[in-house]
């Protein structure tokens, strides 16, 4: 018998859950009203999610929830308290992106099972064993890798206790997951908590090359892949849609439920796959998955190409005939939309009615008797009633108590007091023990798990920090600007160096004060070709955007600096790192406006680094992105693109704004903003918080003018950082234009 592969659904509402059960998922994942990342989505409240978790378990299918966001360090004591909830539910995992949610589920609630999500863009093995030394027993894989790619990190994953999930079916984005700021620049509307508002689907001023809609890719489906994955040893199939309706998840679930059930049975797969082109999709692509990364990924319409997928296989010979296959296509949709609307209201998710009857005398024990429209069973207090005390029990106090059980699947209709006696007392610490007696019972005979209280971080010390200043270079021209000793420079290391592997080593070994800076994606044979490059320079410290270049680093001792894109919102994924990884200092996301910032408390003996001038990076992307602007002689992405390669173009939208495409040799291509960010706000607003400023003066040409040298620019930000009004004058004058909305709203 076939090993089985798990099917995991989306449900964005209550139906698209019950759509999902209805078609045979094994699994599905769901988000709350708050911390998900798809706040588009209906979503569910917490009394839903019980309802939800009893139908799903009763057709053998697991739930998990998605607090797949940035946490606020306001919103964690918010975000504990849904977690104690949580703890005593059956929920069978949770879906995680920020690292401070890592630290206290795995210190805190190790009943969990923590799944890491796609926002965290697990492409290589370092971060396997990362994510699993935070404890996480699953990690959804990037959805730009191939095959192979996906079947080394899956043997790791399995060597380190870790299952592996893949996308297989839904919307591909453009950009590397979690490393885009694309929304959250352009509207302040962060894809890092839920919020992207999908500028790179929006129309654009019609390229060269003809296209509208240059960075729009067709959607997944790796519906003729099934064997491949299946031996490549992947444990779960994921769908994507918590934004799609109910008719979309069950035509998807079903479809691939089908292929499942044929694979298993009779080793063959359908060829089939007409149902999946009647629901929305953009046309499909398997391309990422079979290593063949081309131009036909791409699709000049945001749009459903339902409609147009009928015609091409129908071939009409006339526009009537056109229409006419369009309207029996819509009618035939309704017609479905209808039939399972009837089939999944049936469907009950409500929760479970209770009646209680209390009874005692004085001189008697407190009883309380349960029903349920199924069972019925009676539970005591230990100590007996009696006639003096302070407060006498009566309707009001016993319902007040046993009111929170409606934050369990169960609501109470009724309370029944007429059996308990007058001027009754009972110490009220055993009206809780009553009330846990009951969930005790009604939780299958497990005992409910006490909440946590969110661990207490000292306050910042009033000593204040002298900040230094630290420059990021990319160009071995530059390496001269070390000659500074007040000054840390990085040098950027590219995404793909595993060629000039002994050329960087020269140039660190030559330029001792030289700090590497590892980008936010390595795959593959670059990945290996970074970890050699580290165990070989032996470096006395990095800044790494990558966590598996974290983890070594951390294995070898080595100190080590979070960079601004592994996006650290909160004092708990500081504690995290250090605590974890022994992590010496990290960059506070640029994404968080000043009031963000502010309450960020810093571990002892931890530096903290934010970037006060950088060309601002939308998106990082495997795929090319001048095939649909300026065209390219190649139609497919190889090897020697990304060594060779070296092109600028530009794209601008209907609001007449102008992003740049940047294509440098060794690295991805990437989307920049026409303007840098300067933010001389934060020195003067936030004194001897952080420990370094950081500037970015690499090579990359926007619209914003720099009328000095190099050196001269870090002379005046020297100056700027030790208070010198003047040098923060000239620094805007002198950089230009230039903006700072993120740090004015936020995310």
């Amino acid at each position: 018998m076939k090993r089985k592969i798990e099917l995991l659904a989306p449900g964005g509402d209550i139906d698209s859950l019950k759509a999902a059960i209805l078609a045979g998922a094994d699994a599905v994942y769901c988000g709350l009203d708050k911390f998900n990342a798809r706040n588009k989505a209906a979503n569910i409240s917490f009394e839903d999610l019980q309802g939800i978790l009893r139908l799903a378990h009763k057709n053998n299918c697991e739930v998990f929830l998605t607090l797949n966001i940035l946490i606020l360090e306001r919103e964690m004591p918010i975000l504990l308290s849904v977690l104690n909830k949580l703890v005593n539910t059956s929920i069978d995992g949770v879906i995680v992106q920020d690292f401070g949610i890592f630290y206290l589920l795995s210190k805190y609630f190790q009943g969990f099972k923590i799944h890491a999500s796609t926002q965290l863009t697990t492409h290589n093995e370092g971060q396997i064993k990362f994510l699993s030394q935070f404890d996480a027993n699953r990690v959804n894989l990037s959805r730009e890798l191939n095959i192979d790619e996906i079947s080394h990190l899956t043997s790791v994953a399995h060597e380190n206790g870790v299952l592996t999930e893949v996308f297989v079916h839904g919307s591909y984005c453009i950009s590397f997951s979690g490393i885009c700021y694309m929304s959250s620049v352009l509207s302040g509307k962060s894809g890092n908590r839920g919020r992207c508002s999908q500028p790179c689907r929006g129309r654009y001023v019609t390229t060269p090359e003809g296209k509208d809609y240059p960075l729009n890719l067709k959607d997944n489906s790796a519906y003729f892949d099934l064997r491949e994955l299946w031996d490549v040893g992947v444990n779960s199939l994921k769908i994507e849609g918590r934004i799609k309706e109910f008719e979309y998840v069950y035509t998807v679930v079903n479809s691939w439920r089908k292929q499942l059930r044929s694979f298993y049975d009779h080793d063959v797969l359908l060829d089939d796959n007409s149902d999946l082109h009647k629901v929305f999709n953009r046309e499909f692509s398997n391309s990422y998955l079979r290593g063949d990364i081309n131009k036909d990924m791409f699709i000049d319409n945001p749009m459903s190409n339902s409609t147009l997928h009928l015609s091409e296989i129908n071939q009409y010979s006339s526009d009537d005939k056109r229409k006419q296959g369009a309207k029996e296509l819509y009618e035939e949709k309704e017609k479905t939309r209808k039939h399972i609307k009837d089939i999944i209201d049936q469907l009950n998710t409500d929760k479970i009615p209770l009646m209680i009857e209390i009874s005692g005398a004085c001189g008697t024990f407190l009883k309380a008797t349960v029903r349920t429209p199924d069972r019925s069973f009676l539970v005591q207090s230990e100590y007996r009633l009696v006639d003096e005390g302070i407060r006498f029990l009566n309707h009001k106090i016993l319902l007040k108590k046993l009111r929170a059980l409606r934050d369990t699947g169960y609501y109470l209709k009724e309370l029944n007091t007429e059996q308990l006696g007058a001027k009754l007392c009972i110490p009220f610490s055993e009206l809780t023990a009553l009330k846990r007696k009951i969930l005790f019972v009604l939780n299958d005979s497990k005992e409910a798990i006490l909440p946590i209280a969110l661990p207490v971080l000292k306050k910042p010390s009033t000593i204040k920090i002298k900040p230094r200043l630290s420059v990021l270079i990319s160009s071995p021209k530059d390496v001269l600007l070390c000659k500074d000793s007040s000054v840390d420079i990085y040098f950027q290391l590219p995404n793909s160096f595993k060629t000039k592997t002994a050329e960087f080593i020269d140039l660190f070994i030559n330029n001792e004060k030289l700090i590497p800076w590892f980008p936010s994606v390595l795959i593959g044979e670059d990945y290996t070709a970074a970890v050699d490059f580290l165990y070989h320079l032996q470096a006395k410290g990095i800044v790494t955007n990558n966590t598996g270049i974290a983890y070594e680093a951390y294995k070898m001792g080595m100190a080590w600096i979070a960079g601004p894109y592994l996006n650290i919102t909160n004092s708990y994924s500081l504690l995290a790192l250090k605590e974890n990884f022994n992590c010496s200092g990290s960059f506070i996301s640029n994404e968080l406006k000043y009031t963000q910032i502010k309450d960020i408390k810093k571990p002892d003996d931890f530096d903290l680094y934010y970037s006060i001038y950088h060309p601002i990076m939308m998106m990082t992307s495997r795929q090319c992105l001048f095939h649909q602007v300026t065209g390219c002689e190649k139609s497919i992405m190889d090897d020697s693109c990304i060594q060779h390669c070296e092109k600028s173009s530009s794209i601008t939208n209907l609001k007449k704004e102008t992003f740049l495409l940047k294509k440098t040799k060794g690295n991805y291509h990437s989307i920049y903003n026409a303007v840098n960010l300067l933010n001389t706000d934060i020195i003067e607003d936030m004194p001897g918080r952080f420990s370094s400023f950081f500037i970015d003066l690499r090579d990359i040409k926007t619209e914003t003018i720099i009328e000095l040298n190099k050196a001269g620019i870090i002379k005046l930000f020297k100056n700027h950082l030790s208070g010198d009004s003047d040098s923060t004058q000239q620094l805007e004058h002198i950089i230009h234009p230039s903006i700072n909305t993120q740090y004015k709203e936020g995310i």
